[in-house]
């Protein structure tokens, strides 16, 4: 029975010194990082792709903030607990370029970013945190409803643009910046998303694409030599008003004889201080100020985008009448 007894308790021992222990053994991984960082000092995280998973493709803890051997096990002299190897907070923060570097050991492979490095945010020193946050369920910068306001942080003349009358559907919600621009880096000018100012406009506006029979060149140039895409006082996003804008490259009616200056036959100048009326019941003239009312220059030639009309007579089409 003593033996019996003794070969019982043997068994108890080897039991405690092997399940047992492997039962309390210590976890690893983001396993380790979440029996002290738990909820009380995170924020849920538990539907972001960045949250703990069994599937070796996830990234954890220690894919980002590296091993960090010294901060999950504080060495005896250490008076105070290490921080993680690498640090994305804005008092402790890497360098934005080591920073980023981290996120592309994952992200460089998506073609939206392929350009990051060298675009114009990369050079400007802003790291992937600065505009993301990771330990959250719902980041601001992929959202459509919060991303405008993320990138007002730094581009406040574009919030003032935005805020004007004419403008793209941006505040409404309609539409974010990211339907326009690549933030991640672009061929094209202003991080716009395709290789050119027109291709962008061109994925919505496809009317204005063209090609036209008769084409207007500065619409096939840039449409930002005539529009402001973030918005405008002006109608239609204009860069200011008709007759002046379309000034800025036409010579107005007067070198012709056409127009009022230039002594057109029935088109009369303002009256000076004393000048009795020009205009009467038998003038058939109108006065020079309809020709700076309404939409102007656009009051006839209607096609500023360019003509498709075949007619080699009146009305001229490379005169975009119609």
């Amino acid at each position: 029975m003593r033996i019996t007894a003794w070969m019982a308790a043997l068994a108890v021992s080897l039991l405690a010194c092997t399940g047992w222990a492997r039962a309390e053994a210590e976890p690893t991984g983001a396993a380790f990082c979440v029996t002290c960082h738990d909820s009380d000092d995170l924020p849920d995280m538990s539907r972001s792709a960045h949250a703990a998973s069994k599937d070796a493709r996830v990234p954890d803890c220690i894919s980002c903030h590296g091993p960090s051997e010294a901060h999950a096990h504080k060495p005896k002299d250490a008076k105070t607990q290490p921080k993680p190897d690498r640090m994305f907070s804005k008092a402790l923060a890497m360098p934005a370029h080591e920073s980023s570097a981290v996120c592309q050991t994952c992200h460089e492979k998506d073609a939206k970013r392929a350009l990051w490095n060298g675009s114009q945010h990369h050079s400007a020193d802003v790291a992937c945190n600065s505009c993301h946050k990771i330990h959250t369920n719902n980041d601001r910068a992929l959202a459509k409803a919060s991303q405008t306001e993320l990138c007002y942080a730094c581009h406040k003349e574009q919030r003032a643009q935005l805020n004007k009358p004419s403008h793209h559907p941006v505040p409404e919600g309609k539409m974010s910046c990211s339907d326009c621009h690549n933030v991640h880096g672009s061929m094209g000018p202003k991080l716009a998303k395709r290789d050119s100012t027109n291709a962008t406009c061109y994925s919505c506006h496809a009317e204005k694409r063209g090609p036209f029979v008769h084409q207007h060149e500065p619409v096939s140039e840039d449409c930002a030599s005539c529009h402001n895409p973030h918005g405008s006082t002006v109608q239609a996003m204009l860069k200011s008003r008709p007759p002046m804008l379309c000034q800025q490259c036409h010579t107005p009616h007067v070198a012709g004889g056409v127009g009022a200056v230039g002594g057109q036959p029935g088109v009369f100048t303002p009256l000076q201080p004393g000048q009795p009326a020009l205009i009467g019941g038998t003038s058939s003239g109108k006065n020079v100020v309809n020709l700076w009312q309404g939409r102007s220059c656009m009051n006839c030639h209607t096609q500023v985008h360019g003509s498709n009309n075949p007619s080699v007579s009146n009305p001229t089409p490379h005169l975009m009448l119609r």
